[in-house]
């Protein structure tokens, strides 16, 4: 029977939020965006696991007292990186694998719900690579020089713009992030570095990752809404 995992990288400090903690710990309607993010997988019928990969130095998770279900256990393997905590993570867990499906989900993307998982996991259980959700691009593109003068417009038509969860089996992953020179920014860099090509699922808006502080407020009027 295949199976799905989910990984949840929460090892970052987030310093573009400029928050006194970590954005994973800042509060959504009085919960942390990470409590929300555990309890979305752990309400899918379809996850068979859940994994929170914290950094061996995190001073926030034991003041949380989150409460966690049966399906889901703290590894305390976080890097430098999230590529290098990814594959850490994929190292440490013993409990899948290689041909599982492994679903990694940012900590501090909380929109994720039951209808976006389900339509990952329906489009590409029986794919041979694998995929994640994204959104294609509604905004005009500039590429610009250092002094922040545009220098030509970048056609859109073929653009996506990457969310998570990105999803493909757990032994193909490890390998490519294993093999990857440099830092990946996502799973499926890595994944394309090996000459594979991920499909593209069609996100939401509401599934964007909280970077900067006036997210915390377009995010709440998402999932208000």
């Amino acid at each position: 029977m295949t199976k799905f995992h989910a990984i949840i990288p929460a090892a970052g400090s987030g310093a573009r939020m400029g928050a006194e903690v970590p954005k994973q710990y800042l509060k959504l309607n009085g919960k942390p965006l990470i409590q929300h993010v555990i309890h979305t997988f752990e309400q899918s019928a379809s996850i068979q696991s859940v994994h929170v990969l914290l950094s061996p130095n995190d001073r926030y998770w034991a003041a949380l007292d989150i409460s966690l279900g049966s399906k889901t256990t703290l590894h305390t393997c976080g890097g430098t990186t999230r590529a290098e905590t990814v594959l850490n993570g994929l190292n440490a867990i013993k409990s899948i694998e290689g041909t599982d499906w492994v679903l990694v989900h940012d900590a501090a993307r909380p929109g994720l719900n039951q209808a976006m998982l389900n339509l990952l996991i329906e489009s590409l259980g029986d794919d041979e690579v694998g995929g994640l959700l994204a959104l294609p691009l509604a905004d005009t593109l500039k590429l610009a020089d250092a002094t922040q003068r545009a220098q030509k417009t970048i056609p859109r038509e073929q653009l996506w713009q990457a969310q998570t969860p990105q999803m493909f089996k757990l032994a193909i992953l490890r390998d490519a992030l294993a093999s990857f020179h440099g830092v990946p920014t996502d799973e499926a860099q890595a994944i394309e570095s090996i000459g594979l090509q991920p499909k593209l699922v069609r996100g939401a808006l509401r599934n964007l990752k909280v970077t900067y502080p006036e997210d915390l407020t377009v995010l709440n009027a998402l999932i208000t809404e």
